[in-house]
């Protein structure tokens, strides 16, 4: 019976893993097939995208900059 759900779920795994492999060449080969502008397009969404992570990391460094550790006497910690 155990000999049975492994072959299943190995059989299941390999199956996926094949699919990803398909969609994941499928998608290249659209990409490399795409015109110029619509590359150009996407490249601006990920620039645009990369802006945000850096001002929301720039944000949490003035917030950490700003952040004072509260030091605690043994007294406090017991």
């Amino acid at each position: 019976m155990t000999k049975v759900i492994i072959l299943v779920s190995m059989s299941v795994m390999a199956l996926g893993w094949i699919g990803y492999g398909i969609w994941r060449w499928r998608e290249m080969h659209i990409e490399k097939h795409q015109p110029e502008l619509k590359k150009q397009k996407i490249s601006t969404e990920k620039t645009e995208h990369l802006k945000k992570v850096k001002s929301s990391f720039d944000d949490y460094i003035k917030k950490m900059e700003k952040f004072e550790k509260k030091t605690y006497t043994k007294d406090e910690l017991k």
